[in-house]
């Protein structure tokens, strides 16, 4: 019998052995492979990741009690050092200071560039040949003979077409353009946005209070009588007494509006619906006609009042929030970058931004896949089936 089995080790096919060898490494560390499928399974599970997410979320960050347990001595050493950090705050706050002085520096050297830009917009003043010229990426290099068609069929379109004044629709393409703010035009704002012809912002003067001021100016319309809208921005840049670690820089601490004094029956801001009523006793109907509030783009100009308490609710809180970050987005970035945000070329360099943020996830998870190839334990056999237990319903 010895000689037979050993005839049938000899005679077995390679592959048959290969089984063997699986088959005795998977009874050997049967329980280490259901505890790795077991946690795979697990980590897969949405419902899981979230609350161990939130779990970690309130780890981060939490005393590791090694304060208390200093002495006393110690515990008095650490409060001069927090004495030192609001002096620090204190310093860091002049510091933005004297940024917000240089912005009010900078602005004057930056205006007369953008009050061009409103002339050429609004077609006061024709720009030169020499200033019209542009030299193009190599990538958009065309050759002679592409040239020449496009200018042709240019041409032709010009003569089709009656000429243009300035830059038709320049600012209300610029806000379509940009998520954050077309998110709060609605349609019957486009036709009064067509006679915005610039947007500009004022600082406060040396000694006063930090704040800024977006004017928005129109041509004389039918829909308001005003020719400028105004918001400002209350600024505030001191570490607050009651929490000085907060202080991270200037923040706004409020904005008012304008009152738009609207033509008859051109308030886009409010609209008008009509209720039937039916009387409890006599059962006779009426109409009953109200005014309400309508979703438009020039609410942004009657902003929410911040009680002298400055407690707010949650809603008002996250209105408010909304309200500053426009604010600070139109001015930090759409008034000094307007014209590339009417190509469209600012929303593709933060597309890219994005992109390669992605790439680099990609990258992680590719290395994360090699990684899995490269470890002897990796057993991707088993991970494709799953025990039924583990397997998500």
């Amino acid at each position: 019998m010895a000689d037979l089995d050993n005839k049938d080790q000899t005679e077995m096919d390679p592959a048959d052995i290969e089984d063997v060898e699986e088959v005795e490494e998977e009874e050997t560390g049967e329980d280490n492979s259901k505890a790795r499928q077991l946690t795979m399974q697990m980590m897969q599970n949405p419902q899981i990741l979230a609350a161990l997410q939130e779990r970690l979320d309130g780890l981060v960050g939490s005393p590791s009690g090694y304060m208390e347990s200093l002495p006393k001595v110690v515990k008095r050493r650490v409060n001069a050092l927090k004495n030192l950090q609001v002096k620090c705050a204190h310093i860091e706050a002049k510091f933005y200071e004297e940024v917000h002085e240089l912005e009010r520096k900078y602005a004057a050297l930056y205006q007369p560039l953008f009050d061009k830009r409103s002339d050429i917009v609004r077609a006061s003043y024709e720009p030169t040949d020499e200033e019209c010229e542009w030299k193009q990426d190599e990538e958009e290099e065309l050759t002679e003979e592409m040239k020449e068609k496009a200018k042709v069929e240019e041409e032709k379109k010009d003569e089709e077409k009656e000429d243009p004044k300035g830059i038709p629709e320049f600012w209300l393409t610029v806000f379509k353009n940009v998520d954050l703010l077309s998110e709060m035009l609605q349609e019957h704002d486009e036709p009064i946005l067509k006679h915005l012809q610039d947007i500009k912002v004022k600082f406060s003067d040396a000694g006063q209070p930090m704040s800024f001021t977006l004017e928005f100016h129109f041509e004389p319309n039918d829909f308001f009588t005003q020719t400028v809208l105004t918001k400002t921005y209350k600024m505030r840049s001191e570490p607050d007494e009651s929490d000085p670690f907060s202080f991270d820089g200037p923040e706004i601490m409020g904005c008012t509006g304008c009152t738009i004094d609207w033509s008859k029956g051109k308030n886009v801001t409010l609209k008008t619906i009509k209720k039937k009523q039916k009387h409890k006793g006599r059962g006779t109907v009426r109409t009953v006609t109200k005014t309400v509030p309508n979703d438009s783009f020039f609410n942004f100009f009657s902003p929410l009042k911040v009680p002298e308490t400055g407690e707010l609710d949650e809603d008002s809180e996250a209105v408010l929030a909304a309200d500053f970050e426009i604010g600070h987005f139109i001015r930090e970035r759409i008034v000094p970058r307007a014209v590339l945000y009417f190509t469209g070329e600012a929303i593709e360099d933060d597309d890219d931004d994005y992109d390669e943020e992605g790439e680099e996830a990609d990258d992680e998870e590719g290395e994360e896949e090699a990684d899995e190839e490269n470890d002897p334990d990796y057993e991707p056999k088993k991970d494709a089936n799953p025990p039924e237990e583990c397997k998500q319903q």
